[in-house]
């Protein structure tokens, strides 16, 4: 049965598209990505390369043929993915595949933060499209943190507004290999995975941990949701943006980023990446 990952290029979409090459000939695997060109290293892998760009609602209607499994990776344009995944669940329906997995976000239709009101739409469009799901409720990517621990070890700081609040990240790696598992095995049809990793951190911890794989001081501010605010508008980032993070820092006083440990671990039948590891893996140390 053919499997087809949809943003293939992007950088969960890639590592799920690797993991599957491990258990799976190239080539009862497809991509559906909005750059085909972008894919070519598929394609000389024996790699089906179909074009599907969720703006663009006439390339999905070849995207997708009955039968077949697709991973929907969620959609990075916040404010637009509503329309965008709705467009893919509905090329899906019409062609008749087997079961649509869906990217979403830890807590589903009980997370309050602003970020999961576009994944709450996407999971009812699939119910209501009647097509067979599997919801992979991803939890925090540690590489959110990550990213800018060089940034943050330059500077000496670590800023946010998440008080005591603690994370159960976990490894992009990590969620891959979960898309994996639910795509090749048996029994996860009408389920929702509410994914997190093992252990919870705050960002004093992390501070921390920057300090210890660096060598040098660095520490957590903790701010107002305002100065949080401010900062990050006046870091370069666009104010739609800045304001996730900041619901984001609420959530995780809430503590709604750390729950259901241990779900993601026996799913991908290991234990989660530790935020250790993340950290030298991102200094380079």
């Amino acid at each position: 049965m053919m499997i087809v990952v949809t943003g293939a290029t992007g950088q969960l979409g890639r590592l799920v598209v690797e993991g599957l090459l491990e258990r799976m000939p190239a080539a009862e695997l497809a991509v559906a990505v909005r750059s085909p060109e972008k894919a070519a290293d598929w394609a000389a892998r024996g790699v089906e390369v179909r074009e599907a760009d969720y703006g663009r609602p006439e390339t999905l209607v070849g995207a997708f043929r009955a039968g077949e499994t697709v991973l929907l990776v969620s959609g990075s344009e916040v404010g637009a993915r509503v329309p965008q995944h709705t467009a893919v669940v509905e090329a899906a329906a019409a062609a008749g595949v087997a079961r649509l997995v869906y990217t979403g976000v830890l807590g589903g239709d009980e997370a309050t933060f602003d970020l999961a009101a576009e994944h709450r739409a996407t999971e009812a469009a699939i119910l209501a499209s009647g097509l067979p799901y599997t919801f992979l409720r991803n939890g925090w990517y540690t590489e959110n943190y990550t990213a800018g621990a060089a940034g943050a070890v330059e500077r000496g700081v670590v800023l946010g507004s998440s008080g005591d609040g603690r994370l159960a990240t976990a490894a992009r790696a990590d969620y891959a290999a979960a898309a994996v598992a639910v795509l090749t095995g048996e029994g996860h049809e009408n389920r929702a995975y509410e994914l997190s990793g093992d252990t919870s951190w705050s960002l004093a911890e992390y501070a921390a941990e920057l300090a210890s794989r660096s060598g040098r001081p660095v520490a957590y501010h903790d701010v107002a949701p305002e100065e949080h605010r401010d900062a990050l508008v006046g870091a370069g980032l666009p104010d739609v943006f800045a304001a996730i993070l900041v619901d984001v820092d609420a959530a995780v006083r809430r503590g709604e980023l750390d729950r259901d440990r241990g779900v993601l671990s026996a799913l991908i039948g290991r234990p989660t990446t530790p935020l250790a590891d993340s950290v030298e893996a991102a200094l380079g140390r």
